[in-house]
């Protein structure tokens, strides 16, 4: 992986106590993690910092903060099959490979699709399979998942999605409802999807949709 800057990222690791991620296999991915490849070059400045950067597409990359906060709660272990909703630039799916077995992420932007494939091929994370479409329709094919994770906000509970999780699986989404948005801990109980918790409140762009073709 490539050299991370390491007073930078101990510093955001103490953001991210103090925010409450105490989690020692979360705060140690971060840390290991070089946020700075992932960053345009105009904004590598302050890729250590606890701030949202724009990347392509309109899109931006999500608080570090909260992307720790996010992958608390998901309570990733290491035989765990995870699905991303929402790649982006490959960020987080880079941290989660290194809590996970295995990492499958969709994005419906092509551009960002390709940059953060070329991205993760980089840094040899080989237990990643990127696809290109809309990933709230899931990926039927490689369900059920341990996992889910969503990168950008839905305006309904995601009861469709979290039908590929395996039993006592867990999803964590950014919901948005009567103009106010949270991110939202969903676990999967038989055939029933049950609310467990809400992180707090959430500023998530909308998820895109549009149909899921592997890389």
């Amino acid at each position: 992986m490539s050299v991370v800057d390491p007073f930078r990222a101990a510093r955001l690791v103490l953001l991210l106590r103090q925010a409450g991620v105490r989690d020692n296999r979360v705060m140690s991915a971060i840390e290991k993690t070089p946020r700075a490849v992932f960053v345009p070059p105009e904004y590598r400045d302050m890729a250590y910092d606890n701030l949202k950067v724009p990347i392509a597409c309109g899109q931006e990359l999500s608080l570090p903060v909260v992307v720790g906060q996010m992958l608390q709660a998901l309570n990733v272990q290491p035989d765990h099959d995870v699905l991303e909703v929402g790649t982006g630039v490959g960020y987080q799916a880079a941290i989660l490979s290194l809590l996970a077995k295995r990492v499958y992420t969709v994005e419906r932007f092509r551009t960002l699709h390709e940059k953060a494939a070329e991205t993760l091929l980089s840094l040899e994370l080989d237990n990643i399979r990127l696809f290109h479409g809309d990933g709230m329709e899931g990926l039927q094919e490689r369900a059920p998942f341990d996992r889910i994770i969503l990168t950008g906000a839905i305006s309904r509970p995601p009861y469709t999605l979290a039908q590929q999780l395996k039993s006592e699986g867990i999803l964590v989404a950014p919901v948005e409802k009567d103009g106010s948005q949270q991110i939202n801990v969903y676990k999967r109980v038989g055939n029933q999807v049950e609310k467990l918790t809400t992180l707090g409140a959430s500023k998530f762009l909308p998820l895109i949709i549009g149909t899921a073709r592997e890389l």
